[in-house]
């Protein structure tokens, strides 16, 4: 049989399978039936492509406000002579990310371009070596949202590793250190640690330590994040049989070096699915940067509908942040099921490797 059989066969099955399956596929035709008409003749049809606000009606979408706000929507505030370095950052994050995320690039050179990429964005993002510096509160957008989102995300993930490895630690007093952290960032809203960046952190500070409130954010966000990553971790440790542990023992291999080739590449092997989907999830959040005054890329958005000469366009933006939304993300999913399928390979039976590879 074809893949192109198969496929159809899969479909056919899936959605005509049995009787319950059909209604539902019926009951779901139906509801669309209802839904994508009226919503093609707005979006396309009865759409405004060009023009001002004035050549829009409220009967249709009006691109044209897309057209004319979408520099604002991605860079918000930043100078538009200047808004190339917010772009750069943006190829400069994707790039790392990429690199990341395919295995051929992992070792300890990607280690040292992390922060090197880190540096070069945020030297970026202030106008290094412009006759003015930029200050946080002009940046915002896409290029803020990466930012933000990246660096707390890799920061976050080694002090997550140091907290489920203590949390599991026999020492009694690491172990009550790591279930209080843990459970007191978890139980926490993360509003209320960004209020702690914005309000509390600069007056428990000495007036020589003082520094930006974007880096207050990410300093706090990070250790906010790391709670979260520990026990994603903490649950791939616990799936690691103990006899691992012993082999290396008595292999002669010390603790930290158990953990760090045996252990552990074990347990990220098992949560990838969680970890990528801790990363959506910490993308989406950083909508809440917005209560501090950061304008991430939703804020900027909802920005760009309140322009006088473009008011209430709000679909519209809203829209254009969905999609880029929706494009990271499924990007990231689908990543996960390749990078899991690509580790497990060759450690599962001819059988179930070859059953993996047609899902």
């Amino acid at each position: 049989m074809t893949a192109a059989a198969r496929t159809l066969a899969t479909l056919r099955t899936g959605l005509f399978g049995t009787r319950t399956n059909t209604l539902i596929t019926a009951a779901t035709l139906l509801v669309l039936s209802q839904i994508l008409p009226p919503l093609l003749r707005w979006a396309v049809l009865d759409a405004t492509f060009t023009g001002d606000a004035g050549a829009c009606t409220r009967e249709g979408a009006c691109w044209a406000f897309v057209s004319a706000k979408l520099r604002f929507i991605l860079f918000a505030f930043y100078p538009p002579d200047l808004q190339w370095r917010p772009a750069l950052v943006i190829l400069l994050i994707a790039a790392i990310l990429t690199a990341s995320a395919l295995p051929r690039f992992w070792g300890r050179t990607l280690l040292l371009a992390w922060p090197l990429t880190i540096l070069a964005c945020w030297l970026l993002l202030e106008g290094a070596f412009t006759a003015t510096p930029i200050p946080s509160n002009q940046w915002g957008g896409l290029p803020v949202t990466l930012f933000v989102w990246a660096v707390c995300f890799a920061a976050a993930t080694p002090v997550a590793v140091l907290l489920a490895l203590a949390r599991r630690s026999s020492l009694g007093g690491l172990r009550t250190f790591s279930v209080l952290y843990i459970e007191l960032m978890r139980g926490t809203p993360m509003v209320g640690i960004l209020y702690v960046a914005m309000l509390i952190l600069p007056m428990a500070l000495p007036d020589a330590l003082s520094f930006d409130k974007m880096l207050r954010a990410i300093f706090m966000v990070t250790l906010f994040w790391a709670a979260y990553i520990a026990e994603v971790i903490r649950a791939g440790l616990q799936a690691i049989p103990d006899g691992q542990r012993e082999a290396a023992t008595a292999l002669g291999l010390g603790y930290w070096r158990t953990q760090r080739l045996v252990i552990l590449p074990q347990a990220f092997r098992i949560v990838i699915p969680g970890m990528v989907n801790l990363a959506i999830g910490f993308l989406l959040a950083t909508s809440l940067l917005a209560v501090i005054g950061i304008f991430d890329l939703l804020n900027a958005a909802r920005a760009a509908a309140t322009d006088p000469q473009w008011l209430g366009f709000y679909n519209e933006a809203y829209i254009v942040v969905a999609l880029v939304y929706f494009a990271i993300c499924f990007s990231a999913s689908r990543y996960s099921r390749w990078l899991e399928r690509r580790l497990t390979a060759g450690r599962q039976p001819a059988g179930a490797s070859a059953a993996a590879r047609k899902e």
